[in-house]
C-alpha cells in the first residue's frame, strides 16, 4: 500500500471539485481562515488537501489554477489528480496512430472549452501546464487519512504499484501507464476509470439515462461501499435529480468494493451531489456538491484527526 510519510499532528481541509470556480474557491479559504502570504494562501496550523478536478466548466480557469497550483507547489496543500486533469493530459498527449489518447471529437471539445480558451491547445502555456497536472499523485495514503477523487480499491492500486512500476511514496501517471490507461479493455484502463470515475455497472435491458451535460449513459455510477443497496436505484451515485430516471430494479452481479469499518476516513469528489453535505458512511464523504451548477456548492470538510466523520465539520460556500 501506498503511503506518503504521515504527519501526526496535521490538521487538514479538504476541499473538493472547482471546476474553474474561483471565486467561490477564494469564498471558502477565507471563510476556513486562510489567508495570503507572498502570494500564497497559507494557514498557520492546517493544511489544504485538493481532491481534483480544478478545470473545465467554469469561467475562472487560469484564475484558479493560479490559487491551487501555487499552495501545492509551495507545500501549503497537497493535491490528488482529478479525472478532469486525467483527461486533459489524454487530450493533449499523441497517440501511436497519429491522433490523440482523447478523441478531439465534439463531446469531448465541449467538455475541454473553457479551459482550452484559458490554455490554448497548442501554446507554451498549455503545454507547461499538462506537464504540472502529470505531477499530481493518483492518491494519497496518510496513514489516519486516504485521498483518492472517486473510489478507493486497494487491489486495483497495489496492482498499478506491482505491475506499473507506480512510485510508492509518490503514486504519479507515467507515460506508460497513461498509454495503457486510453486503451479500452486494459487491465489498467479499468485501474484508473475506477479510481478517478468511480466504479460503474451496466443498467439492465438495454436502458440509458442522461447525465448532466445530456450524453446518453449506459452505465451508471455506484455507491461502491454500500452492502445495503441492492437495485440499481437505490446503488446509483449522482445528482439527486437523475435518480427517478435509474431503473428500481435488482442488480445482478457484484457492485461493491469492500472499505471497512475499520479503515482510516477516505475522502472523495467527483459525484455532483446536491442537498446539505453529510458523510456517505461513518469513514467516507464526497466533497463534490455541484461547484459549476447553478445553486450547487464548493465544500470542504475541516478533519482533526477523528475517524467517525461528523456533519458539523461541512463547510461550505453556495455557488
Amino acid at each position: 500500500m501506498s503511503k506518503a510519510k504521515p504527519e501526526t499532528s496535521q490538521s487538514y481541509d479538504l476541499i473538493g471539485d472547482i471546476h474553474g470556480c474561483n471565486k467561490s474557491l477564494v469564498s471558502l479559504l477565507t471563510k476556513l481562515g486562510y489567508s495570503q502570504i507572498d502570494q500564497v494562501y497559507q494557514h498557520p496550523t492546517r493544511k489544504i488537501i485538493f481532491l481534483g478536478d480544478f478545470i473545465d466548466r467554469g469561467s475562472g480557469q487560469r484564475e484558479a489554477i493560479d490559487i491551487v497550483r501555487p499552495m501545492i507547489d509551495s507545500g501549503a496543500a497537497l493535491a490528488v489528480m482529478g479525472n478532469h486533469e486525467f483527461n486533459a493530459i489524454a487530450y493533449a498527449t499523441k497517440s501511436s496512430d497519429g491522433g490523440y489518447l482523447r478523441h478531439h471529437c465534439e463531446k469531448n471539445r465541449n467538455q475541454h472549452q473553457a479551459f482550452l480558451q484559458d490554455y490554448p491547445q497548442g501554446s507554451p502555456e498549455h503545454a507547461e501546464i499538462i506537464q504540472w497536472f502529470k505531477t499530481l499523485p493518483l492518491w494519497l495514503d496518510l496513514g489516519n487519512i486516504r485521498i483518492v477523487h472517486a473510489c478507493w480499491d486497494v487491489n486495483l492500486i497495489q496492482e498499478l504499484q506491482q505491475n506499473e512500476s507506480v512510485d510508492l511514496h509518490q503514486p504519479r501517471l507515467t507515460d506508460a501507464l497513461l498509454h495503457a490507461a486510453c486503451q479500452s479493455g486494459t487491465w489498467q484502463y479499468r485501474a484508473i476509470e475506477c479510481l478517478l470515475k468511480g466504479k460503474e455497472i451496466k443498467l439492465p435491458n438495454g436502458q440509458t439515462f442522461d447525465d448532466k451535460e445530456g450524453n446518453s449513459r449506459r452505465h451508471i455510477r455506484v455507491k461502491w461501499w454500500d452492502e445495503t443497496a441492492s437495485t440499481y436505484r437505490q446503488a446509483f451515485m449522482g445528482p439527486q435529480s437523475a435518480v427517478t430516471h435509474i431503473p428500481n430494479e435488482p442488480i445482478h452481479g457484484d457492485h461493491l468494493i469492500v472499505y471497512g469499518h475499520n479503515e482510516p476516513p477516505v475522502f472523495l469528489g467527483h459525484y455532483w451531489l446536491e442537498g446539505q453535505p453529510e458523510p456517505l458512511a461513518d469513514n467516507i464523504a464526497c466533497l463534490d456538491y455541484s461547484v459549476a451548477r447553478p445553486g450547487g456548492k464548493l465544500v470542504a470538510y475541516r478533519w482533526g484527526g477523528e475517524h467517525i466523520l461528523a456533519k458539523e465539520k461541512f463547510v461550505s460556500v453556495q455557488c
